[in-house]
């Protein structure tokens, strides 16, 4: 299974606050894709994944161009 969080205009921290909100409701093994225009995500939820055990995936592309940043809950 894999969550989609729709994240776009929102500033740093709040993509990262999302995800973190999000990770319990995803069973271990399922995904979460955290769709952000801010550009600081894309580093920012790579730290988190490192911070928290939990597995990037990568980056995909949303239809509208948006960056998708994928995570696999791990713990």
């Amino acid at each position: 299974m894999r969550l989609d969080l729709d994240c776009r205009g929102l500033r740093c921290p709040a993509p990262i606050i999302a995800l973190a909100k999000a990770l319990p409701t995803v069973d271990v093994g399922d995904e979460i894709a955290v769709a952000a225009t801010d550009v600081a995500a894309r580093v920012d939820v790579q730290a988190w994944c490192r911070m928290r055990d939990q597995e990037y995936v990568g980056e995909e592309m949303a239809e509208d161009g948006t960056p998708l940043y994928v995570v696999r809950r791990l713990l």
